[in-house]
């Protein structure tokens, strides 16, 4: 049993003596690895044997490539604010069951105003007092206060929203304060490294920051189905947020702004490693537009689409499963008076790749109304182009386009020709001939609809529509013919 252990401390000795040699090995290859410059290691690397050769390091240890995100980390962070909103809304007890009312004690009471607090995070672009935060963190707010790094408290006014981008722009009166420049989002790379900068969970972890790498680009629909146009093209993350991040920064490793955060996916609702912001080159535009028109002018292409897929690319014989399939172009749109048509794939605008339905979305959105651009597209095998005049979202009731048709809330509408009358049997009347998004689409209005009275008046031409409706105060009430003949009507309120 002793001379047992005596081996076996003796082989212990042996085994800690070869590491302890080994590691010093190691050690002393590793330092001369990285001392030695490139000329000198490579004819070191031709002198040694085939076995010693044969061995190949797979770890990069110059300094460079170590993420060092101190900078990023102590040059951002102090641009970053907490938001605190209120929101003021009544509860009419009036509504609830008089049974109900009676037993809580509420009798016949008036409405009473409730109030309820939210917080968020916001980012400071301008050292004016402009800060970006997220739409759904200020959304319906009666106030919002900023707080700042240094403790310092403003009231904050929002100068615009947008529900299609979740970005919002507020203002506090300031001068002089740290702000952070914007990159452009479109030069992330996947795996760069990326920090996310916030207020979690409340104020009391205020400029809390979280590091993780750009996990993909691009992502969209996230399952936020409330039927809301949305215009999403995300940069994931798996850098740590969680609920009161929002509105908060994501800065690249020279601490400049590539994203503002907005959501996670989560089955819990706290984080779970997938995070989502949305990129500067899209914020840029918005947080422009509201700066400099009080709202967002929104150039459209007038398409409805889909990314190809391997279905689609084998029915249309496509070389690759890239680009985005036209389901349907709207008419008078910019697409169809550009000549594009269903079926036809985009590949590019201008010089920007195209190969999702997302990445479209965020070109065209990068745009105005009365911009063009080329759009570059497969047709039956043949790559084509064609340059397009993007149109706004809405054109202004009144407007009278190329085509001769006048916007109304909405809608286009032209005089009804002697042929249509003759067919409905009926005398005069204006014609929709697109009902597009608007009021009069949201009403009951359709293609095709002959209008012939609106608010009990007759009309026989677009002026005299608008003419009526700006007489009227409150509603339009609109009278007259479906395309298959029959008689219908509907109404909506002016504001």
């Amino acid at each position: 049993m002793l001379k047992f252990g005596n081996m076996k401390r003796s082989i212990i000795v042996n085994v800690l003596a070869s590491a302890m040699v080994c590691g010093a090995a190691a050690c002393c290859m590793l330092t001369a690895c990285a001392s030695q410059p490139a000329g000198d290691a490579a004819r070191a690397a031709a002198s040694l044997t085939p076995a010693e050769s044969s061995y190949r390091p797979t770890v990069n240890l110059a300094d460079t490539d170590y993420p060092d995100l101190t900078y990023a980390a102590e040059s951002a962070v102090d641009a970053v604010v907490y938001v605190k909103v209120t929101i003021q809304s009544k509860v009419d007890y009036s509504q609830m069951d008089p049974w109900l009312r009676y037993f809580f004690g509420f009798g016949d009471q008036m409405p009473r105003q409730r109030e309820q607090s939210g917080s968020g995070s916001g980012v400071i672009i301008r050292p004016d007092g402009y800060i970006v935060t997220a739409n759904h963190v200020v959304a319906n707010a009666t106030k919002v206060e900023v707080t700042l790094n240094d403790n310092k408290t403003y009231e904050a006014q929002i100068i615009g929203s947008d529900s299609a981008t979740d970005v919002a722009l507020l203002k506090i009166d300031a001068s002089g304060i740290p702000s952070i420049p914007m990159a452009d989002s479109d030069e992330l790379r996947l795996g760069e490294w990326v920090l996310a900068i916030g207020s979690p969970l409340g104020e009391e972890l205020r400029g809390t920051i979280t590091a993780g790498i750009v996990s993909a680009k691009g992502r969209s629909n996230l399952g936020q189905n409330d039927g809301q146009f949305r215009i999403e093209s995300f940069i994931q993350t798996d850098a740590a947020v969680n609920p009161g991040n929002s509105g908060g920064a994501l800065v690249n490793k020279k601490g400049e702004l590539v994203g503002i955060n907005t959501a996670i996916v989560s089955q819990t609702g706290a984080y779970s490693g997938y995070s989502f912001a949305v990129p500067t080159n899209i914020v840029k535009k918005v947080v422009g537009d509201l700066i400099d028109f009080g709202s967002v002018k929104r150039a459209k292409l007038g398409v409805s689409m889909g990314t190809v897929n391997d279905k689609i690319a084998k029915d249309l014989k496509l070389s690759e499963t890239k680009g985005v399939y036209i389901d349907e172009v709207s008419k008078g749109s910019a697409a169809d008076k550009g000549g594009l048509k269903h079926e036809d794939v985009i590949f590019a605008i201008d010089d920007t790749p195209i190969n999702t339905a997302s990445e479209l979305q965020a070109k065209v959105n990068s745009f105005h109304p009365g911009d063009k651009a080329v759009i570059h597209f497969i047709r039956e095998g043949k790559r084509m182009q064609t340059e397009v005049t993007f149109q706004g979202e809405m054109q202004e009731t009144g407007t009278v386009d190329e085509d001769g048709t006048t916007a109304f809330y909405g809608a286009r509408l032209k005089a009804a020709d002697k042929e249509t009358l003759s067919k409905l049997g009926i005398k005069g009347g204006v014609v929709i001939v697109d009902a597009g998004n608007g009021k009069m689409f949201q009403a009951g209005a359709s293609d095709g609809f002959v209008i012939e009275y609106v608010n009990d008046e007759p009309v026989a031409k677009p002026e005299d529509v608008v003419n009526i409706a700006k007489k009227s105060k409150r509603a339009i009430f609109i009278e007259g013919v479906t395309a298959n003949g029959k008689s219908s009507y509907f109404g909506f309120g002016k504001d």
